[in-house]
């Protein structure tokens, strides 16, 4: 009998993982993509009833297929519930600390460079 794995974290999946699932629906929806252009061949050569609405939806298909799977391939995966409420919190006490620092201003000390040689009580006495 086969054990069944226990997930014990919620850690996010490995950029790996992440990296393969997107592989798989990016070639996924090429696939479909080569098939509308198949199947549009095959339509052209037997011309069946209501050809052109057939074609439009392969052409429609060879079209928007690359665009989608772009697109769904580049996407990272959507943040937990979880992730999305430390987020939101962190988000808050950055803006919490940036206020505080905004109402309290430090004085501002300016360093002033005169073009004129100073001369130092020492070298005056020599």
């Amino acid at each position: 009998m086969k054990k069944q794995t226990v997930l014990i974290t919620d850690a996010a999946r490995s950029q790996d993982e992440q990296y393969r699932s997107r592989q798989i629906r990016y070639v996924t929806m090429m696939g479909a993509r080569a098939a509308c252009v198949i199947l549009g061949a095959i339509l052209v050569s037997v011309h069946p009833p209501l050809l052109g609405l057939w074609l439009i939806f392969c052409a429609a298909g060879m079209v928007f297929l690359p665009w989608a799977a772009v697109l769904i391939a580049n996407d990272r995966p959507a943040r937990s519930k979880e992730e999305r409420a430390a987020a939101a919190a962190e988000r808050d006490y950055e803006q919490a600390v940036l206020a505080q620092h905004a109402a309290e201003p430090e004085p501002v000390e300016y360093l002033t460079i005169d073009g004129e040689h100073w001369v130092s009580e020492h070298d005056r006495k020599t």
